[in-house]
Formats: structure tokens, C-alpha cells, sequence
């Protein structure tokens, strides 16, 4: 049995071995680390461990601070370096591809071949995102919109709905996202009646929930919070509009209240596949 060490009460130090970005390792350790409430990891991320001197380098660093150690090397002898390093200093230690590649080699009836930080060449792929990313940020907040028919997803929402992170997240999937924020008493862009070929998709929060986001904004640029910006009677209405607007375009909506970002673009991307599939069969 591995021995628990904790840092203080509730910490523990949590070490991310990688042949690439570290990404998919952050991305599970922290799925994992979030089912249990009141500890928290103090993370430590080694990138593109690809010879004996980074490897080096990791182990000084786990032996210093022992802990969980998560990791992704493909190379054979990177990897039984580590493993025996961790076992040296009682620090429990797990391949996070290992069983995934094995499960999917007994079901391809082929062995894997080892390309270090495969999943981020510079394919067609790749270039789909980076497209989608520029794209994004030329039409964030109701920039250009002469070009919405060009979009992949349209974004609605009034002042602080997370339009903006929304839109880069999805553009990261490789979805060409504009949005175009609620303002009272400003039309929207004309050009926005006119769009066939995106997805348009209505974002709504709680008017507590926006107020509370507008004036954390407000204190951070140090601006008058005496306006209706924050006046709670205000948002509720601007929140009314734009479900009126959104209920008479047909436009799907989202509720982002108690939403992550990545959870909203999950749901966003869901549509959107739906979307595509119909706009295809009608042509």
C-alpha cells in the first residue's frame, strides 16, 4: 500500500510526466482530482520529457516533492526509468495511455507505433483549428458582421453571458465562432436576418448571476457601479428581451447559470452537430 502524504491538511503534490504537451494529462488528473472535495493538488507539469537529462530533471524534482505521479512516455526506457525512480521514493505511479493503448491493440489486432505528442501534428486538422481561431477573434464581439454567413456557430447573449471564452473554446475544437453581444436600445446587425448556413444559439444566465459577474468587472476596472449596468431590475429585463428575441427567431437557447465553459460549448457542439446534419439533407 502506497503511503498518503499529505502537504499541510489538505494538499498533496501531483506530478505530470510528458512526452508532449502535458494536455490530456491535466485535463484527466483534473477530472479525477475534482471528485474529491477539500483536497486540492499542487501541480507540477514536466512537457516534452524527451531525454535522459528532462527525465532527469522530473525525478529530482518528484524525489523532492513525492507525490502521485501520472505520465505519458512512449519510450520504453524514459518510462522504466521513471517507474523504478517512483518506486525508489514510494511515489505511486501510473502510464495514463498504457491501458488505453492496450485495450486498443486486443481490439485492433496491431501493435501501436511511438510518435511522441502524435496527436499535435501539424495536419489538416490542425490547420482546421487554426483557421477557426483566427476567424474567432476577427468577429468576436459583433466584429465583421458582414461575414456571419461564413460561421460555423453565432453566439447571442447580453454583457457577460461568456460569450467571448465560449467562442474560443469552440474555435479550439476547430468551429468557426462569431457572437455579437445584446445591447438595449442597439440593433443587431442587419446581416444577422439574413444567415443561412450557421448555427445561431442564444445564451441566457440569471440576472443574479449576471449581476454579480458585471460588478466583480466593475471592481476590477475600478469604474462607478451607480449604474444600470448592475442595477438588478435592469439585467432581469435585458435577460427578458433577449429571451423574446430568441423565442421569435426559433433560436435554441442556453442556459449558462451553472454551466463550466466547457460544459456550455459541449451542449453548443451537440446543436451544432444536429444542425449540420439537417442542413445537409435540406440541402
Amino acid at each position: 500500500m502506497w503511503k498518503t502524504r499529505l502537504v499541510g491538511r489538505n494538499y498533496f503534490h501531483l506530478h505530470l510526466v510528458s512526452d508532449a504537451t502535458g494536455e490530456t494529462l491535466i485535463a484527466v488528473s483534473r477530472a479525477a482530482a475534482a471528485q474529491y472535495q477539500g483536497v486540492s493538488s499542487i501541480e507540477h507539469v514536466y512537457p516534452l520529457v524527451r531525454n535522459q537529462a528532462q527525465l532527469d530533471k522530473a525525478i529530482a524534482e518528484i524525489k523532492a516533492a513525492p507525490g502521485i505521479v501520472l505520465y505519458t512516455l512512449v519510450d520504453a526506457s524514459l518510462s522504466a526509468q521513471l517507474e523504478a525512480a517512483c518506486e525508489d521514493s514510494g511515489c505511486p505511479s501510473l502510464s495514463v495511455l498504457e491501458p488505453i493503448l492496450g485495450l486498443f491493440q486486443s481490439y485492433l489486432g496491431t501493435a501501436s507505433t511511438p510518435r511522441p505528442g502524435a496527436q499535435h501534428m501539424l495536419n489538416s486538422d490542425y490547420f482546421k483549428r487554426i483557421d477557426a481561431l483566427n476567424f474567432t477573434m476577427m468577429h468576436d464581439d459583433g466584429q465583421l458582421p458582414e461575414h456571419l454567413d461564413d460561421a460555423d456557430v453565432v453566439l447571442l447573449g447580453v454583457s457577460r453571458t461568456s460569450k467571448t471564452p465560449t467562442s474560443i473554446y469552440l474555435a479550439n475544437r476547430g468551429i468557426k465562432t462569431a457572437n455579437i453581444p445584446i445591447v438595449p436600445n442597439v440593433p443587431l446587425p442587419a446581416a444577422l436576418e439574413h444567415v443561412r448556413r450557421p448555427l445561431v444559439v442564444g445564451l441566457l444566465a440569471s440576472p443574479d448571476r449576471i449581476v454579480q459577474i458585471r460588478q466583480n468587472r466593475l471592481l476590477a476596472l475600478n469604474a462607478d457601479h451607480d449604474t444600470p449596468y448592475v442595477d438588478r431590475s435592469f439585467v432581469a429585463d435585458e435577460i427578458a428581451a433577449s429571451r423574446r428575441l430568441y423565442e421569435s427567431h426559433g433560436w435554441p437557447t442556453i442556459d449558462v447559470t451553472r454551466r463550466s465553459i466547457e460544459e456550455t460549448a459541449a451542449a453548443i457542439i451537440d446543436l451544432y452537430r444536429e444542425h449540420k446534419m439537417k442542413f445537409i439533407t435540406v440541402g
